[in-house]
């Protein structure tokens, strides 16, 4: 097993970026030349490694390679976006690995292109570049082949074996890991560990509460102590968690409000499953199922919703009770958009400015899960 933050030290130590890894301060999916330029990032590294994994890591100054971190990336499902633009896409995978000098909310990304031996292009547009387009690495660039037929060569191979080689676990690593794990966790937060099928490590802490009988996690920090991993991370919703001898299991909850009453939904199950072979693998399973609310009452919430939008972009002065609905904005679109109403993602982040600079620091941070599992629910 790799030890993924060893992985990332043993790649910065090569302080230039070339052809088989990159580095970047951030990703910017929210926009078509950030979606275009990872894509060809991925693409490049892919045609320049057939036969070796390459990497992109995330959260690092450029310059002097210095580790920054960015937030929790959550998003199993970024494979999709490399399959709907690339032919032969190769598989790739992206990790939030913890660094012990990061504050507790940031991690650093690591990026994974797996080998394929094909030729991956461009399968349609992706900003200025062109359909049909193929990306190799010179040096520390993504260029487009120009002139003659691209071939694919290995010559990385080598030296990313030995850098992987580097990284592997050992005996001293793991308890470090554990030790670290259970330090850093007050004792409300219940940290734990359990060991699955004698090689697996995998710890877990949560603030725990009773809900109508059940037991949920909140503030969860979930780490894959062998690759230094941080699996998952909750700041506000709920979860539940259960395990076996094989796997661990995280079913992950929402708020979504109507009439004032609040309740919880399931949205997804994640199965982190432990293998025999010393591998694992993680599924997810997208189980919400839209509680088909009374359509009168989400049209009157998101109208109002819209209002407090509206004197906000006319800087017109708030009343009482639409200050107080501000502090539940994220709620209350988030209810509306999985009731139908679509445009409730584009309203919100009309706000987010008048959000961020709000007193209650709560509210932003469910500004951006919201739009996290906006994000998610687009993907099914």
């Amino acid at each position: 097993m790799i030890n993924k933050r060893l992985l990332i030290k043993n790649l910065l130590s090569h302080n230039d970026e070339n052809s088989f890894y990159d580095k970047k301060q951030k990703l910017s999916f929210g926009s078509k030349d950030g979606k275009a330029k990872f894509l060809k990032h991925i693409c490049a590294l892919s045609n320049s490694n057939p036969t070796s994994n390459s990497f992109i890591v995330i959260g690092i100054e450029d310059e002097e390679s210095k580790i920054f971190g960015v937030d929790f990336f959550d998003d199993s499902k970024i494979q999709n976006l490399v399959n709907a633009y690339l032919k032969s896409p190769p598989k790739i995978t992206y990790e939030n690995v913890s660094f012990p000098s990061l504050p507790r909310h940031k991690v650093i990304g690591l990026v994974t292109i797996y080998p394929n031996n094909k030729i991956t292009a461009l399968l349609k547009n992706a900003w200025k570049y062109k359909k049909d387009t193929v990306f190799h690495r010179k040096g520390s660039n993504s260029i487009p082949f120009t002139g003659g037929s691209f071939q694919l060569t290995n010559t990385n191979k080598a030296v990313v074996a030995a850098i992987e080689k580097n990284a592997s676990n050992n005996i001293a690593l793991t308890l470090d890991g554990v030790f670290d794990f259970m330090n850093n966790h007050k004792s409300i937060y219940h940290p734990q560990y359990k060991v699955f099928n004698e090689q697996f490590v995998l710890c877990w802490a949560g603030e725990q509460k009773t809900m109508k009988g059940e037991t949920y996690f909140s503030r969860v920090d979930i780490e894959l102590i062998n690759e230094q991993v941080q699996l998952f991370f909750s700041a506000l919703d709920d979860v539940q968690i259960s395990y076996n001898n094989n796997s661990f299991i995280i079913t992950e909850f929402i708020y979504l409000e109507i009439e004032h009453e609040e309740k919880q939904y399931p949205l997804e199950k994640t199965v982190i499953h432990f293998k025999e072979n010393g591998k694992h693998d993680i599924v997810k399973d997208f189980i919400f199922k839209p509680p088909g609310f009374d359509a009168e009452a989400v049209l009157q919430m998101y109208n109002n919703c819209n209002l407090i939008i509206t004197k906000i972009e006319g800087k017109i002065a708030l009343s009482v009770a639409e200050r107080a609905d501000v502090l539940k904005l994220p709620t209350y679109y988030l209810t509306c958009y999985l009731d139908g109403f679509l445009e409730a993602e584009v309203q919100l982040k009309k706000a987010k400015e008048y959000i961020k600079k709000l007193e209650n620091t709560a509210v932003y941070l469910k500004y951006k899960e919201t739009l996290r599992i906006i994000r998610k629910v687009k993907y099914h």
